[in-house]
């Protein structure tokens, strides 16, 4: 059985979505937010980081976009992403790393400022620069959804689900819902979602 240790809020919620989308038995450990983490969670979260997913096999991984991979690999039955052998997994994965690569560290960056500068009057400047490549990674994925329904294939990808993630944590959701009409056009229609509003209660990543 799987085992994904998460929190409120946190990467965990596309986890949480894959698991739930491939019908697969888990056990949710929800991990507080402590600058004292316990040392056994450090085993397998060495930067005190969630989510952390734990295989059947009794080994861990973090990183949520590696996790997505990996399920979808795991159960491609689920239709997590496109096929192995399809033109769109290509795009699946340029776009999972992208995600992961530019978007997802400039969201920590702002939010957790103080960690990138050792300035003590830094923050502000760490915040603008943060806010200034979200803003530039959502144009250029807002971009790739002109004329399409989903951000690759031909059908709901944990891409789209990964994407929304990021989207909400933005600091001006209202500039993110104008700024960028085909992300927030693939944004309403999951948060129409059944399974999208179920997760929504427990992690209040968006107004419901």
């Amino acid at each position: 059985m799987y085992k994904l240790y998460t929190r409120p809020g946190s990467g965990g919620f596309v986890v949480e979505a894959a698991l739930v989308l491939a019908n697969v038995p888990f056990e949710q450990i929800d991990v507080p937010k402590t600058d004292r983490p316990d040392p056994a969670f450090l085993g397998i979260s060495p930067l005190n980081q969630v989510p952390v997913l734990t295989l059947p096999d009794g080994s861990s991984m973090t990183e949520s976009a590696a996790i997505c991979i990996l399920l979808a690999e795991r159960h491609p039955n689920a239709g997590l992403a496109p096929a192995v052998d399809t033109p769109a997994r290509a795009d699946f994965l340029r776009w999972m790393t992208f995600m992961s690569s530019v978007l997802y560290p400039a969201v920590l960056r702002f939010y957790y400022a103080y960690r990138y500068t050792a300035d003590p009057d830094g923050t502000k400047a760490v915040k603008q620069a943060a806010v200034a490549e979200m803003d530039r990674g959502f144009a250029v994925l807002d971009a790739a959804l002109q004329g399409r329904d989903w951000l690759v294939g031909s059908q709901l990808s944990l891409a789209d689900i990964y994407l929304v993630m990021l989207v909400a944590w933005h600091p001006d959701v209202d500039k993110a819902r104008t700024a960028w009409p085909n992300i927030e056009r693939l944004w309403s229609k999951l948060r129409d979602n059944p399974l999208m509003k179920t997760l929504n209660t427990s992690h209040e990543m968006w107004p419901g």
